[in-house]
């Protein structure tokens, strides 16, 4: 086959110098190759004239099916780099802790029942680190709120809403919902997301500077904080899945959404084993439907 693509080659660029460069052939090879596949077919592909190397009439005719079995046989060749990616690939992911915690291992559990040998890794960060990964090759994909990307694809996942989260004994915990007024001199323990942040978005929007006490990156830890009764936060509903926190979570009557991406630097450049991990996340979606917070 490898004399098949040096003959294209010759015949792409005109001449058996610049394709033995561009192939990583001496010269004198890359004419024996050629040499020894016509003698083996019996067959003239290529003459020389004053005008350059040109197909012969037996190398025009031939020349659509040549191309088309080097063409299927790289094919093939994908094909089965594919199949091994998926038998000792990797893939990279960039997500929070939320998700990595609550949503993420039914998806690597289901991925895992048929693709057990590839490996995964996660990498935890926030908005802004996610994104850096994933623009300098650290990790394949990630999860960040679109409004946080700058030069990537992002494919929207869905839609979290964020709930006020109180100590349970705090005097606006009996309330069947909360509003960012009621909450502003509160000292309010703020999840640091990066750049963007969607709680000091809807306080900007609504004129309100809220009271800021602590910076805290992970969520939680602001839960234990918030139990403790040092204040309280604004946290998405996913983050609230499966603790055992004694909080009084409340919804604010300004809907806080968080939306959720997959982030991808190019996709068509990520593997086979990313591809198909993807596609486990898309058709495995938690999130709610926009139309919902409207």
């Amino acid at each position: 086959m490898n004399r098949y693509r040096a003959l294209l080659k010759v015949i792409e660029v005109g001449s058996y110098t610049k394709a033995a460069e561009i192939l990583g052939y001496t010269q004198p090879a890359l004419s024996q190759m050629i040499a020894s596949l016509e003698k083996e077919t019996s067959i003239r592909f290529l003459y020389r004239s004053r005008y350059g190397i040109r197909l012969t009439p037996e190398g025009e005719r031939l020349l659509p099916a040549i191309q088309k079995t080097v063409q299927q046989y790289e094919e093939l060749h994908r094909m089965e780099k594919e199949i091994k990616g998926l038998d000792s690939g990797i893939v990279r992911i960039g997500t929070v802790s939320s998700i990595s915690c609550h949503w993420l291992p039914s998806i690597i559990q289901k991925f895992w029942e048929t693709y057990p040998h590839v490996r995964l890794v996660l990498h935890q960060g926030d908005y802004n680190s996610i994104c850096e990964w994933v623009r300098n090759g650290t990790v394949d994909l990630g999860f960040a709120n679109p409004a946080a990307v700058k030069g990537l694809e992002a494919q929207i996942l869905g839609f979290d809403p964020f709930v006020a989260v109180l100590p349970a004994n705090h005097t606006l915990a009996g309330k069947t919902s909360v509003s960012l007024q009621e909450l502003k001199d509160e000292p309010y323990l703020l999840q640091e997301e990066g750049n963007y942040n969607e709680p000091l978005e809807a306080f900007r929007s609504a004129g309100i500077s809220p009271n800021i006490r602590l910076r805290v990156h992970d969520d939680y830890s602001i839960l234990s904080m918030v139990e403790q009764g040092l204040g309280y936060s604004l946290l998405a509903k996913l983050v609230l899945r499966k603790t055992a926190y004694h909080v009084a979570p409340i919804p604010v009557e300004e809907p806080i959404v968080r939306t959720m991406a997959l982030i991808t630097k190019e996709k068509r450049s990520l593997s086979f084993a990313a591809k198909t991990f993807m596609q486990y996340i898309l058709d495995m979606t938690y999130f709610s439907n926009e139309e919902e917070y409207k």
